[in-house]
C-alpha cells in the first residue's frame, strides 16, 4: 500500500512539473492605446480692455471633476491641438499645487479663482517633472494647455474665463 501511494504521488509530481513548467510561447508585449482628446466643453478666455471684456480664445475642453479625473489629467498623453486644454475643477477655492508626473507634454498651467479670474500662470511646465508648481493665489479651477500659448496670447493675472459644459 505504501509504494502505491508513493508511486501515485510521484507520477503526479511529474505531471505537475511537466505542464508547471511548461513554457508559454505567447508573446509578452503589452499594447497601450493613446489617450485620445474627447470634448466635453467649451471654454473662452477673456481679457479686459476699456473695461470691456475682450475675448482673448476659445478653447475646446475635457473636464477633470473627479478625484482620479484630477489626478490623472494629461499623463501619459503624447499631444494635444493648440485649440485644446484640460479645466480641472477643484472642490474647494485653495492655493492649489500640480505636477508633470508622467506628463509627457510641456504645459503652461493657469490657476483661476472661484470669480473666473487668472491668478498666476505657471509657464512651460517641463515634461516629467515632479517638482511642485504652486499657484499665488487660491484657485478654484486649473487650465492646462500647450506651452507657450499664454505668451502667444498675451494672458495675464486678472484675465478672465468663462466655460460651458456638453
Amino acid at each position: 500500500m505504501k509504494t502505491t501511494h508513493i508511486y501515485s504521488l510521484s507520477l503526479l509530481c511529474i505531471t505537475l512539473a511537466m505542464f508547471s513548467c511548461k513554457t508559454d510561447q505567447k508573446s509578452n508585449t503589452t499594447i497601450t492605446k493613446e489617450i485620445s482628446f474627447t470634448k466635453e466643453g467649451e471654454l473662452s478666455l477673456f481679457t479686459l480692455e476699456d473695461s470691456i471684456p475682450k475675448l482673448i480664445t476659445q478653447l475646446d475642453i475635457e473636464i477633470a471633476d473627479s478625484d482620479y479625473e484630477r489626478e490623472t489629467g494629461l499623463m501619459y498623453r503624447k499631444t494635444m491641438e493648440n485649440k485644446q486644454g484640460m479645466l480641472f475643477i477643484s472642490e474647494e477655492n485653495k492655493v492649489q499645487s500640480f505636477y508633470m508626473k508622467n506628463t509627457l507634454i510641456p504645459l503652461d498651467i493657469i490657476y483661476i479663482d472661484q470669480g473666473h479670474k487668472v491668478v498666476s500662470i505657471q509657464k512651460e511646465a517641463k515634461p516629467l517633472d515632479e517638482k511642485s508648481l504652486v499657484s499665488k493665489g487660491p484657485a478654484k479651477y486649473i487650465l492646462e494647455v500647450n506651452a507657450k500659448l499664454t505668451d502667444l496670447w498675451n494672458l495675464k493675472t486678472g484675465d478672465s474665463i468663462s466655460f460651458s459644459k456638453l
